[in-house]
C-alpha cells in the first residue's frame, strides 16, 4: 500500500461523513487509474453487514470498501435498531458502482405466542428473537428511524443498568466504568445508531488493556480475579503484542464469558412480534426470521455450546407463516449440512423467501462466505440480486415490492418473482 492510498484508507473512517465519501471518491479514481489493484470478483454477495451504527470497525462507508475489495457483487448494511448508516451506505456503494441493499436487526417479544418462555435464537433470553428487516425502500428510512427511536431509548437505559451491574463485578479489581464517559463515545448514538452488549464490552476490553499492558499481566487478570475460562487459542491470540485485534479478540473473550454475570432482560425495547410484521408489510419491508440453531463450534467465537430452535422448528415456522413473515434468513457457514437441509426443506413448504448474510462485526471475519459457493446456494446468490430489485422498485412505489399483494397477484409463484426482480435490478447494473 502506498503513501498515496493509505491515508485514503484510514479516512474511510473519519468522523465526518463528507470526509469519508470524499475519501471513497478519491480511491476509486485511483482504482480507475489503475493505480490500485482491481479486486478478484466471483459472484459473492453479503446482505448482514455491521457499522458503526451498531457495532464493527467499519464506517458504512469503510464496510463498502471492504465488501468491494473483498470481490462482493453485492453488499448490505444490517445494523442493531439503527437505519442510520443506509444513507451512508447507499453513496458509497454508488460510488463504487457496487449494488447495496438496506436494512437493521431487531429484537422482536414472543409473549402471548407459543414461543413465549422458549430459547428461541437469542443467547441471553427467553421468548426474544432476532429479526432482520431486508429491502428497505429509501422513502422509509425516515419512517424506519422513527419506529426504532423508542427502541434505543429504551435500551439506553437498560445499559446503563447493565454497566451498574458490571461495576458491583469489577469493584474488587478498582475498576468502574462510566457509560456517558466510556460506552457512548464508541457508538454513534448520537446520530441514531444502536448501542449493544458489545459496547459495553469493547469499553471494557480497552479499559483492561490498559490496565495491563503487559500481556501475561491481563491474562492472570482474566483468570484471577475475574475466573473466566481463557481457551489456549484465545490466550495465544491476547499474548501476541504484535495481534493488532487484541482488543476484538478480548472483546470476544468477555462477550462469551462475561454476559451473563451482568445481563438484564431486555424488556421495554423488544416490541411485540405482531408490530414488527404489521409495520414491515405496511411500509414495504422484508422481514426475516434469522435461523440460528443449536450451536456447536461458534463461528465468531463469542457463542457457547447451546440448544435453540431446532427442537421444535416444524411449529416454529407455523407461527411466523401465521404471523406473517416473508422470509428467513441464515448464514451457510454456521450450521450443518442436516440442519440447513431442513431449514431450507420447512422454507419451501411455507414460500419463504431465503436470505443469505455473513454476520460482520469485528476485524478478524471474511465478507466472503466460502461455504456459500456449494452450488446448494446458488438460490441464495438470485435472493441477493432480488433484494435489490425489490428495494428499487418500492422505492419507486410501494406496490412494487416483493412482497404486495399486487405483485403476489401479477406474479403468485415465488421462484418466478424472485427470477423476475433479480433480473430486473441485473438489468439495472448491466449485469444482463
Amino acid at each position: 500500500m502506498n503513501d498515496t492510498v493509505r491515508p485514503l484508507i484510514e479516512a474511510l473512517n473519519s468522523p465526518h461523513m463528507i470526509d469519508r465519501l470524499d475519501a471513497l471518491r478519491q480511491l476509486k479514481v485511483l482504482l480507475d487509474d489503475g493505480q490500485i489493484e482491481q479486486p478478484v470478483t466471483a459472484r459473492d454477495v453479503n446482505n448482514h453487514i455491521h457499522t458503526w451504527y451498531s457495532f464493527s470497525p467499519y464506517s458504512p462507508a469503510k464496510a463498502v470498501w471492504m465488501a468491494y475489495r473483498a470481490g462482493l457483487t453485492t453488499a448490505g448494511i444490517m445494523d442493531h435498531d439503527s437505519i442510520g448508516g443506509a444513507r451512508e451506505f447507499t453513496a458509497a456503494g454508488q460510488i463504487l458502482g457496487l449494488p447495496t441493499t438496506i436494512g437493521c436487526e431487531v429484537r422482536a417479544s414472543f409473549a402471548g405466542t407459543a414461543l413465549e418462555g422458549r430459547r428461541i435464537n437469542n443467547p441471553d433470553q427467553d421468548s426474544v428473537a432476532y429479526l432482520a428487516l431486508h429491502g428497505v425502500p429509501h422513502t422509509e428510512i425516515d419512517a424506519l428511524d422513527h419506529f426504532l427511536q423508542p427502541v434505543r431509548k429504551a435500551r439506553g437505559i437498560r445499559n446503563r443498568k447493565m454497566i451498574a451491574q458490571l461495576n458491583v463485578l469489577l469493584a474488587p479489581a478498582g475498576i468502574e466504568l462510566d457509560y456517558d464517559r466510556d460506552v457512548l463515545p464508541l457508538s454513534l448514538a448520537s446520530d441514531g445508531g444502536g448501542v449493544t452488549e458489545r459496547h459495553l464490552l469493547f469499553a471494557l476490553a480497552l479499559e483492561l488493556l490498559r490496565r495491563y499492558p503487559v500481556p501475561s499481566d491481563l491474562v492472570a487478570f482474566l483468570r484471577g480475579p475475574l475466573q473466566l475460562r481463557v481457551s489456549p487459542k484465545i490466550e495465544s491470540m491476547l499474548l501476541d503484542e504484535q495481534n493488532p485485534h487484541r482488543a476484538y479478540d478480548l472483546l470476544g473473550l468477555l462477550k462469551g464469558e462475561l454476559v451473563e454475570q451482568f445481563y438484564i432482560n431486555a424488556t421495554d425495547e423488544c416490541l411485540p412480534v405482531s408490530e414488527v410484521v404489521a409495520f414491515a408489510q405496511a411500509h414495504g419491508i422484508i422481514l426475516a426470521y434469522a435461523y440460528l440453531g443449536d450451536v456447536g463450534d461458534s463461528v465468531t467465537g463469542d457463542k457457547k455450546t447451546q440448544k435453540f430452535e431446532d427442537d421444535y422448528l416444524d411449529e416454529l415456522f407455523d407461527l411466523l407463516d401465521n404471523l406473517g413473515f416473508a422470509a428467513v434468513t441464515y448464514m451457510p457457514s454456521r450450521n450443518t449440512r442436516d440442519q440447513i437441509l431442513r431449514l431450507r426443506a420447512l422454507c419451501d413448504k411455507h414460500q419463504f423467501f431465503q436470505i443469505s448474510g455473513e454476520d460482520i462485526n469485528q476485524p478478524r471475519q471474511a465478507f466472503v462466505c466460502l461455504s456459500m459457493r456449494d452450488p446448494m446456494f446458488d438460490n441464495l446468490y438470485d435472493a441477493a440480486w432480488a433484494l435489490i430489485g425489490h428495494e428499487r422498485l418500492a422505492t419507486d412505489a410501494l406496490d412494487q415490492g416483493l412482497f404486495a399483494p399486487e405483485t403476489i397477484e401479477k406474479i403468485p409463484d415465488l421462484s418466478a418473482r424472485i427470477l423476475s426482480y433479480r433480473d430486473h435490478a441485473r438489468q439495472l447494473y448491466g449485469q444482463i
